[in-house]
């Protein structure tokens, strides 16, 4: 179990999400749902419903990108 802190609060994620969530750097800021694995977009999605990640929209394809709050 990892602790992500945000601004103003802290949220506990699993490691596996916080495995995904490292994936997210300068070099990579966003990910493509086409290109994660089943496992990989059920947690993305785990972490967007915590705040943790963003889900857009951009040219027909989701894209999941960290939260700047």
């Amino acid at each position: 179990m990892k602790i992500v802190e945000l601004t103003t609060h802290r949220i506990a994620i699993t490691n596996e999400e916080a495995d995904l969530l490292n994936q997210f750097d300068d070099e990579t800021p966003t990910l493509a749902k086409g290109k994660m694995t089943e496992r990989q977009q059920i947690m993305a999605n785990q972490l967007v419903n915590k705040d943790i990640l963003l889900r857009k929209n951009e040219n027909g394809q989701l894209i999941y990108k960290r939260s700047t709050r």
